[in-house]
């Protein structure tokens, strides 16, 4: 199994939103739901239409059980996923219990993981994110930039549903970022 990172430069994270909104809002939208929320990619799959529309506008809250840990998830929809649920929303024309990327095989199936995959991948290869991604580096992407803007460990831990905060950092890369900091403010 490949090992995926996050996406750390933000002109990167901000070329595949572009890349992925201009070609497909569908694929668009998996991408910010998971770049937003820290949920796996089994998480985001089982979403239905109900979870993030009320019938007028986006929700305020998406709220499920995860598919992993059986645990209870609430987070708030962020502006910027309000914004990209309401450009999927004014081209969707499905019912509100149907899957929210519901793939083009089948009745009322979702995307598979593969095809997530691949999407994602290429997304990242068009803009020139080198680092190996898939589905898992969204949530990897969430935790990064949630450290990046000051959010203490402890909450990102306890999002990820990590054991410990020695996980999270592994998990996020942090462990060989700090110490490769410590070596260059050793200087010596």
């Amino acid at each position: 199994m490949n090992v995926v990172n996050p996406i750390r430069c933000k002109k990167q994270l901000e070329a595949v939103k572009g890349y992925l909104r201009g070609k497909n809002k569908r694929d668009y939208l998996l991408f910010m739901v998971g770049i937003t929320s820290a949920l796996r990619i089994s998480d985001i799959l089982s979403l239905k239409v109900n979870h993030v529309w009320d019938g007028k506008k986006p929700a305020e809250f998406i709220e499920l059980n995860e598919k992993k840990t059986g645990k209870y998830k609430r987070f708030p929809v962020t502006p910027n996923l309000k914004k990209a649920i309401k450009e999927y929303m004014a081209e969707y024309d499905g019912c509100p219990d149907d899957y929210l990327f519901v793939s083009r095989v089948g009745k009322n199936k979702p995307i598979s993981r593969q095809y997530s995959v691949m999407m994602l991948n290429q997304a990242c290869d068009m803009v020139g994110v080198e680092e190996s991604f898939g589905t898992h580096g969204m949530r990897k992407t969430w935790g990064y930039w949630a450290f990046k803007n000051g959010i203490s460990l402890d909450y990102i831990s306890i999002a990820l549903n990590h054991r410990s905060i020695a996980e999270t950092k592994r998990y996020l890369g942090l462990l060989q970022e700090d110490l490769d900091n410590i070596y260059l403010q050793v200087n010596l």
